[in-house]
């Protein structure tokens, strides 16, 4: 379901340090901890992209700890 008031403002998909995946209406300073990928568009764009990307939901120290 889309927000259609939510894809009429720029957004950014971001990641954080354990390779989690969101996205950041743009503009906005982005949270301590979280980096741009470059990625923009509107909210169900950056959320689709974020769907082909983020196929492994487990935190990377997991999966780091979980493949020896």
């Amino acid at each position: 379901m889309t927000d259609p008031q939510a894809d009429a403002v720029t957004h950014t998909v971001v990641v954080n340090a354990e390779e989690q995946y969101s996205t950041w209406p743009g503009g906005r300073a982005l949270p301590s901890g979280w980096r741009s990928t470059g990625i923009t568009g509107s909210k169900s764009d950056c959320l689709q992209r974020i769907a082909l990307m983020w196929t492994d939901m487990r935190p990377l120290s997991l999966r780091r700890r979980m493949d020896g």
